[in-house]
């Protein structure tokens, strides 16, 4: 062996430096760089043999072999004839060595006071907040959360395949400096939009990370302090928090049972930010008629409207209503919608549809920011629009929210009568309101205790005190065998806990 290893510890460096889900042989490779680039093997340092540490580790020696193979392809270790592997002499070249040429530090260096050079405090926004490992519990009620039953493994691999080709990588390896892959953008303006009755040309899409990047965008570009913005009252509170670090002028406007009211309370507005076809949060829909009273009253009193068309597709009970944009005919409306919301919110994929002179200031700003989004992801997903995965991954999750939800209202009417649910229609979440009195966020609390997962819904009020006694169920992360026995063990706690 290893004069610097025994067999005991290259089980641990096995175990300590690899993922689980790895080949063998990735995860011996792995093993090897891990204790090579940590300073754990130094150069010039032999290495066990394939069939030494084959032995110790308990796999294959081909195993070993391969990896020691793809090790010496890579100049990580050298083969020496009838003397085995060793550690490449240069292995650690251009590395800089710890302390080297450096002087004392003082024992007590004085560091900046960061907290007084902060021009905002992110940190300190109230925000939506999931714990970090959602995944382990059985009962997550949580929105817009990914499910691995609903995911187009087999699709979405084949397209990344395909990105993958020769050609392929010469066309998205390079800096693209502003601009967006081509066959995304086509796909966007040929098979994306007009499902939401919105024509647009490639000169007025520009892709970004996400539809929250996109507002981010849009913020940056045309917000300053004094602009007046109107929310909606609940509303998305990151929307709020971005629009909010630019300008200290918002409005909120509260909501009914029919979204956004279009009333004198906009018309005093630089900007009106929706979300029409499922307000968030309490996913209630604009009619048609007063979507359209909201592009005559922008432009009567010079307003632009940001339409979130988030949860677009997912209609319950008829077809979706035209995307405001679809009305507007005067550039009266900022399009933001989102690629990665019904596929996986970890690709974070999204886009902005406007007039080709805002696209162009929103694309050279977002080459300050980041260039352009991942051009390989962007490749994928023009493949995965391409193929038909798309349209056939939105049938099938229309399908599955429409099941889930339909038993999460039969199992709240069943187990917690004394909730209201404002009526749904369509999208993979309801706005519940709990009994009079009774604190949603202490039910978030005991509910975790027995693996359930809710969320509150105080912090979509921008109003201090907010309400504290509505939450937001949503099904688009649960099983759909665990919802029932989720919302009774909600509808216990409910039952138990004080009113105040």
């Amino acid at each position: 062996m290893s004069q610097r290893y025994s067999a005991a510890m290259w089980k641990q460096l096995l175990e300590r430096s690899t993922q689980q889900h790895q080949s063998l042989q990735a995860r011996v490779r792995s093993m090897v760089v891990d204790a090579i680039l940590g300073g754990q093997l130094a150069p010039g340092d032999s290495l066990p043999s394939s069939r030494e540490l084959a032995h110790e580790l308990g796999v294959a020696r081909n195993t070993v072999v391969l990896a020691y193979q793809q090790l010496a392809d890579e100049g990580f270790i050298l083969p020496r004839q009838r003397s085995g592997y060793f550690v490449s002499q240069d292995v650690l070249a251009g590395r800089v060595r710890d302390g080297l040429g450096l002087p004392a530090q003082p024992q007590t260096p004085q560091t900046p006071d960061w907290s007084s050079r902060f021009r905002l405090r992110p940190s300190h926004q109230r925000s939506i907040v999931k714990p970090v490992d959602w995944q382990r519990y059985p009962y997550p009620f949580l929105y817009g959360q990914f499910d691995a039953a609903l995911f187009p493994t087999a699709d979405w691999r084949e397209c990344c395949i395909k990105a993958l080709s020769v050609m392929d990588i010469r066309d998205w390896a390079p800096d693209q400096i502003m601009r967006d892959d081509e066959r995304l953008v086509q796909q966007i303006c040929s098979r994306v939009l007009p499902r939401r009755g919105v024509w647009a040309t490639p000169d007025e899409v520009v892709v970004t990370v996400g539809a929250q990047h996109a507002l981010y965008l849009t913020a940056d570009l045309l917000m300053r302090e004094g602009t007046r913005v109107a929310m909606e009252e609940p509303g998305y509170p990151d929307a709020r928090n971005i629009f909010a670090s630019r300008t200290s002028a918002l409005k909120e406007v509260p909501v009914d049972e029919q979204g956004l009211p279009v009333s004198d309370a906009l018309a005093d507005c630089d900007y009106v930010y929706t979300t029409p076809s499922h307000q968030c949060p309490t996913t209630v829909t604009m009619p048609l008629q007063r979507r359209q009273a909201l592009l005559r009253m922008a432009q009567e009193r010079d307003f632009v409207v940001i339409e979130d068309d988030y949860e677009s597709e997912n209609r319950f009970d008829a077809d979706p209503f035209p995307a405001l944009k679809s009305l507007d005919r005067a550039d009266r409306v900022i399009y933001i919608g989102s690629l990665s919301k019904t596929v996986a919110p970890g690709l974070r994929m999204g886009y902005v549809v406007g007039p080709a002179e805002l696209v162009s200031e929103l694309r050279a700003l977002r080459r300050l920011e980041l260039r352009h989004p991942s051009a390989m992801v962007q490749r994928a997903f023009a493949l995965f629009l391409s193929l038909g995965h798309h349209d056939s991954l939105l049938r099938r999750t229309a399908g599955a929210w429409r099941e889930r939800g339909a038993a999460v209202l039969e199992a709240l009417a069943r187990h917690a009568p004394e909730c209201r649910v404002t009526p749904v229609s369509g999208g993979s979440s309801c706005w519940v309101s709990l009994p009079r009195g009774l604190d949603a966020t202490t039910l978030a609390a005991r509910a975790r205790e027995h693996g359930v997962l809710i969320e509150p819904g105080e912090v979509f009020f921008t109003a201090q005190p907010a309400p504290h006694h509505f939450m937001r169920l949503g099904w688009s992360a649960i099983a759909p065998k665990a919802i029932e026995p989720g919302i009774r063990i909600l509808g216990q706690l409910i039952s138990e806990l004080p009113s105040s």
